[in-house]
């Protein structure tokens, strides 16, 4: 999606398009996706348009984590296959976000569901971890 096209998270809010909703308050709109990953496959998307996580006020993204526990909680009770969650972000296009309005995943997950989630993970030293944590903790805000 460009900076020229609607954004459908916009028009789900606002009512223009279709959406499954499960939740929603003054802060935060919960969707079923529309492509789930595995039945239950919930969005939880903040009401103002907020494209990325950086630029998310802290209200915001309390709320966000807030509404992910709570239909965390809700999936486990509602029959749907649930052995676990999994709760995702990609804050970028680099990191795989696709629509630029904030959205955390919130994924029913269980043996078998054919998500899976894969990186060439590799083992740092210690050094360059501190190295790497000194540069982080510079740049706080």
């Amino acid at each position: 999606m460009s900076a020229d096209e609607p954004c459908v998270f916009c028009a789900i809010i606002a009512g223009r398009t279709e959406a499954g909703i499960v939740h929603a308050d003054e802060t935060v709109v919960a969707i079923l996706d529309h492509q789930p990953a595995t039945p239950g496959h919930v969005l939880v998307i903040p009401r103002r348009h907020i494209p990325s996580l950086a630029e998310t006020d802290d209200a915001t993204g309390a709320a966000i984590w807030r509404a992910a526990r709570r239909i965390a909680t809700a999936l486990r009770r509602s029959g749907l296959r649930c052995d676990g969650i999994r709760l995702s972000l990609a804050d970028g296009e680099a990191a795989g976000q696709e629509v630029f309005h904030l959205h955390l995943h919130v994924v029913p997950r269980f043996p078998g569901d054919g998500v899976t989630v894969t990186a060439d993970w590799k083992k740092r030293p210690r050094e360059l971890l501190d190295q790497d944590a000194a540069r982080i903790r510079n740049a706080l805000p």
